[in-house]
């Protein structure tokens, strides 16, 4: 491996999403070249997600690495921030609106996350990435290579695999033998019109809005594109969206469903539900275990969920995928020995991504528990007057 400069390794990258990009920008930006290798057959960032918050002293400060900061601050939405919570009654425990005279706001600009990728696509060569290349299998090679097989029929060599494929990472195995677990919460995502509903539009201004009570809660949020993206969440077993019966194609029968499941909630909140399009996505939501760590492959890593998957409530999902994306690749820049730059990334990533992931453990539970919107209130506040005494 030593006899072999970075610039020559062959480098795979296994998923295209925001930090799979934001790996190949970073790197390509210094020299180094690498291969994408994303499942679908086209870009289709556009329909995954919504709006995603991007922070400073993370998702941004990659941003600034891979030179577009200046290209994202002009298509950031500062009003995104504004927040509003709720209990199950519509009474509001914070209404907080952003100045926007106020530079920076709360250093947590929103973004689409199909805009988003836009960016980091417009910039990376596009011979980097290769559609329509599902992994099937990774195996290990005794030369310290590892072997990628694909569901469309091709096989590839890498001298280092980078797991950016989320979640159910099909690269993880070659590392650990631990697996993603349900958290205990599921969601409904559904999808409202802004301008065909000006009441909950105003009802939802330009953020998120929380309502949580008895261990459930509706969440919206305003997009760039004017839809306001609705999570129906509350607590059940594993099974539930199957022993439901609930069908993504049938969207007015899960909209009964969930209706009925909220039905002693304020009008304006079951409105969330009762505006909702056609588009239904049942989702659970899974964990690694905090402070999850694997066995070290000098040839192999992960970064994103694939390393450390956690559930949206401290929203540091694309925000550490990104981060992991800068820190792997400023490792590589930095060391001339492949083994030592994996290291490096790996100790730093377990520090800080274990710390996001206890923080969005405590705040699930929170959210789905007795008075949680007064908790939620009250954690809020003791972090801006913190942020305050600053």
């Amino acid at each position: 491996m030593s006899e072999i400069t970075k610039e020559q390794r062959r480098i795979a990258i296994i998923g295209g999403g925001p930090g799979g990009l934001t790996l190949a920008l970073i790197l390509q930006r210094h020299g180094i070249p690498s291969v994408i290798y994303e499942r679908e057959l086209e870009d289709k960032s556009h329909e995954r997600g919504g709006s995603l918050d991007i922070h400073e002293d993370s998702g941004q400060l990659a941003l600034k690495e891979a030179g577009l900061y200046d290209a994202f601050q002009e298509l950031a939405r500062y009003e995104g921030e504004d927040f509003r919570l709720f209990d199950k009654s519509g009474n509001a425990y914070i209404d907080e609106v952003v100045d926007e005279e106020v530079p920076g706001g709360h250093g947590r600009p929103e973004i689409d996350r199909g805009v988003l990728c836009d960016l980091l696509l417009k910039e990376i060569d596009p011979a980097t990435i290769r559609y329509g290349y599902k992994l099937d299998k990774a195996v290990s090679l005794a030369d310290g290579m590892t072997e990628l097989l694909f569901e469309n029929g091709e096989v590839e060599t890498a001298h280092l695999v980078v797991g950016a494929d989320g979640a159910f990472s099909h690269v993880r195995p070659l590392l650990s033998d631990t697996d993603v677990g349900y958290s205990g919460l599921t969601m409904i995502e559904l999808n409202v019109i802004a301008n065909l509903h000006p009441d909950l539009a105003a009802f939802n201004r330009r953020g998120k809005m929380f309502a949580l009570e008895d261990n459930k809660g509706i969440l919206g949020q305003l997009n760039g594109d004017g839809r306001i993206k609705v999570y129906v969440s509350f607590k059940a077993d594993r099974n539930w969206i199957e022993e439901s019966g609930i069908k993504a194609d049938q969207p007015q029968e899960v909209k009964t469903k969930l209706l009925e499941m909220f039905k002693d909630w304020d009008e304006p909140l079951q409105n969330y539900i009762r505006y909702a399009g056609d588009t239904v996505l049942p989702r659970r939501i899974y964990m690694l275990p905090v402070g999850f760590k694997w066995t070290r492959n000098p040839g192999v890593t992960l970064i994103g969920d694939a390393a450390h998957v956690m559930s949206p409530f401290a929203g540091e999902g694309v925000n550490l995928a990104m981060q992991d994306a800068m820190e792997l690749a400023l490792a590589i820049v930095r060391n001339e020995d492949q083994a030592k730059a994996i290291e490096e990334y790996e100790e730093k990533m377990y520090e800080y991504a274990s710390e996001k992931a206890r923080e969005s453990a405590d705040n699930l539970d929170l959210c789905f528990s007795d008075d949680a919107a007064k908790k939620l209130s009250d954690l809020m506040n003791s972090y801006h007057e913190q942020f305050n005494e600053v």
